[in-house]
């Protein structure tokens, strides 16, 4: 079986590109199969990834459908992997924060801890904070979403691919369901 068309299903992660640590190893374990063209308000974030100017993307699902639905009769997607980079929804951990501190008006206190605390803090925490915190470190630290080109001969961006679908701008009240469940201060006491 040849596959024609793959659309990533990982959280928006490439996983031949993703920086697996920890409890998330599994989480992008097994690699996807080759295709034939590719052959090679509560709890405020206070903790800061530092340095970091990596930006994850946050999509809605039906805008993930819609673009999915275009996609599967159309013969530029062939042998493509499919990728969706809304630029207007890239967002930083600093960017968050920020919109955080509107939010609720007022400035957080921020404590910036090194990478290589994060990595340890990944491998000697509790399974549930060492998931949460490999899945920073892939999004907010590495940025593994949208830290590389991508490569006309296997893969297509979605967005340039349908200009004219209009995506939804993904709302701060949105977001922030999925940045206080990944929170900081929830996940290191």
């Amino acid at each position: 079986m040849v596959i024609q068309r793959y659309l990533p299903s990982e959280f928006g992660n490439d996983v031949d590109r993703v920086h697996r640590v920890g409890p998330a190893k599994t989480l992008y374990s097994p690699p996807r199969p080759k295709s034939a063209a590719k052959l090679r308000p509560k709890a405020s974030p206070t903790l800061m990834w530092h340095p970091t100017s990596a930006v994850a993307t946050f999509n809605r699902e039906e805008d993930i459908g819609t673009y999915t639905i275009r996609a599967v009769d159309d013969p530029r997607t062939l042998n493509k992997i499919i990728y969706l980079k809304t630029p207007k929804n890239f967002y930083s951990y600093n960017e968050l924060v920020a919109l955080w501190e509107k939010k609720i008006g007022k400035t957080l206190e921020k404590t910036y801890i090194s990478e290589d605390k994060i990595l340890k803090d990944i491998q000697e925490g509790p399974d549930e904070m060492s998931m949460k915190l490999s899945l920073i470190y892939s999004n907010f630290v590495k940025g593994d979403q949208t830290n590389f080109e991508i490569e006309s001969s296997f893969g297509v961006e979605a967005t340039e691919l349908y200009p004219d679908i209009k995506y939804t701008t993904v709302a701060l009240q949105e977001i922030f369901p999925l940045a206080t469940n990944l929170s900081a201060t929830k996940l290191i006491s």
